[in-house]
């Protein structure tokens, strides 16, 4: 089959998503949670003076995949069994108790998901054993495949269209909605799953993340743990989980009187070329991105409802975002309402553009706005 490609650019729309994270194991336990404010991260005692941090955030239970095939799933890392979780609450709100190939030609199906870190855990924890008994585990190599949740997820629902992988740490979530409504904007596909996932619970896989400065140095406190844009902040809580969203191309959508919770008009990505880890200081690639996509939308920045941050709760971070906040929007930085999700469930790394595109979907249809569980005080920007 040929897909038939216009030059006319189609309008694209979310019809179904699912997430998984230290605030519930659907996506409707996570909007009661941040409904009734409470976190999904906790303290715990690392035992491990090299770890400067007390806060984290884990998904309690393991993920029920038992419509995954025993074969492939004993192939599976942690953060892929959490992203066929996501997966799969997607594809059913969005199709019910059909697949998506009974709509669709298999061709016209794709995915595109991301992590950053991928099986880093599971690889090191195999490392461990070859090297105490020249033994380890035979999956050990899908472990360490990034590309394994997007063939996984191809598999299992016979999606035979476009399939690709993204890794650019947090921006990867964001990045794989941003690349699959691109797709279909463009012809190339009717229907794609995109999203991330992200699982680091060793104390090793922690310690690389604590070491460079970025996660949180409160000890005891739960509110100053995670709490973006206050002046008190003083790093991220590193937290597990994936979101997945289920997008497809507006007419094909209603012709099939599909719900349409809520459509995508742009996306822009550019890069601050700058640091590894430390935002660009002029600011410039975050406020282009934030102006073009506003007029790539066709809208102006008074119709702006409500921003979803980044709002990481670093030093660095929440200071330079306000700043491309207001040097992209001007006077209208002052008036729109700002908050960030990772006050109410950590930093999902890769998966958390992806889980904070579904809580905007969920505050619009509930026209609530998520306030900032742990503000504590302005920040002196």
């Amino acid at each position: 089959m040929k897909l038939k490609q216009s030059s006319i650019h189609k309008r694209v729309v979310i019809t179904g998503y699912g997430a998984v994270t230290p605030l519930g194991e659907n996506a409707l336990m996570h909007w009661d949670a941040i409904l009734n404010k409470r976190m999904g991260f906790k303290y715990f005692n690392k035992h491990n003076n090299n770890i400067n941090t007390n806060f984290f955030g884990i998904v309690e239970n393991e993920p029920d995949i038992s419509f995954t095939p025993l074969a492939l799933r004993r192939r599976l890392p942690k953060y892929t069994r959490l992203t066929l979780k996501a997966a799969q609450e997607a594809v059913s709100m969005a199709f019910g108790s059909q697949l998506p190939t009974d709509i669709y030609a298999p061709i016209e199906c794709g995915v595109i998901l991301g992590t950053g870190w991928g099986g880093f855990d599971e690889c090191f924890s195999s490392s461990d054993e070859w090297l105490s008994s020249e033994l380890a585990s035979p999956f050990t190599c899908f472990f360490n495949m990034i590309n394994i949740s997007s063939a996984a997820c191809s598999q299992l629902w016979n999606l035979r269209g476009y399939q690709n992988t993204v890794s650019a740490a947090c921006a990867t979530g964001t990045i794989a909605i941003g690349d699959a409504y691109e797709i279909i904007k463009n012809g190339k596909a009717k229907m794609m799953l995109a999203g991330a996932g992200e699982s680091l619970r060793s104390d090793f896989s922690q310690w690389s993340i604590d070491v460079l400065g970025a996660l949180s140095k409160e000890k005891t406190n739960i509110q100053k743990a995670s709490c973006p844009f206050s002046k008190d902040r003083s790093g991220f809580v590193l937290s597990e989980g994936a979101a997945v969203v289920c997008i497809e191309e507006l007419d094909s959508a209603l012709a099939r009187n599909a719900k349409i919770l809520g459509e995508i008009k742009s996306y822009t990505n550019f890069s601050d070329a700058y640091d590894l880890t430390n935002p660009a200081v002029d600011c410039y690639a975050r406020s282009m991105t934030i102006k073009e996509c506003v007029s790539q939308a066709g809208i102006t920045y008074s119709e702006l409802d409500y921003i979803n941050a980044h709002g990481t709760s670093t030093r660095l971070n929440d200071l330079n975002e306000t700043n491309a906040l207001k040097l992209a929007l001007g006077k209208h930085a002052y008036s729109i309402p700002i908050s960030s999700t990772k006050s109410y469930s950590g930093h999902l790394i890769s998966a958390a553009g992806a889980f904070e595109t579904i809580v905007c979907l969920q505050a619009m249809n509930a026209n609530i706005i998520p306030v900032l569980v742990s503000y504590l005080w302005i920040a002196s920007i």
